[in-house]
């Protein structure tokens, strides 16, 4: 989102929720190639960056993320950037930081609720947010919180609809 312009705020780390193959398909980010984790260290190292400055965390595991599923279309709303011959790192546009912000906020406010409101999402991007968010996980108490959280931020007539 600060790469993009569309927070500003200071962080400790870069999340990765997918790689992206030659071919152009999407790649779950676990493991991490060991070149490029050799270069993570390194970059660590002279920055004097935490050693889990890019993350892999939000789809690392069996509920992650990526193997849960990402939201249709990702990949071609992404901003890709070439960072030398040989690195491309596709930035994750606005629409989908609104799906995995609603995601996230509803497991831990905080931050994910601050950059969710920076981002100004329309009532139907929140619609469609929250219906892929109830993917994954379906669960009632989840909705509950979720509708919820979409009252408290203004987006009532949302939440009467999931």
């Amino acid at each position: 989102m600060i790469a993009l312009d569309l927070v500003s705020r200071s962080t400790t780390d870069v999340d990765v929720v997918a790689m992206v193959s030659s071919e152009g398909e999407l790649l779950a980010p676990v493991p991490f190639p060991a070149v490029l984790s050799e270069a993570l260290d390194e970059v660590a190292t002279l920055l004097g960056l935490p050693g889990n400055w890019l993350n892999n965390g939000p789809s690392r595991d069996s509920g992650g993320l990526f193997q849960s599923g990402l939201p249709e279309g990702l990949l071609e709303r992404a901003h890709g950037s070439d960072f030398g011959p040989h690195f491309q790192v596709f930035f994750i546009d606005r629409v989908d930081q609104v799906f995995f912000k609603v995601f996230a906020a509803v497991d831990s406010l905080g931050v994910h609720v601050d950059d969710l409101i920076a981002l100004d999402p329309t009532p139907e991007e929140m619609e469609a947010a929250a219906q892929w968010c109830m993917t994954h996980d379906p669960s009632g108490g989840f909705r509950s919180i979720l509708t919820s959280m979409f009252e408290q931020l203004g987006y009532g007539d949302v939440a009467e609809r999931l």
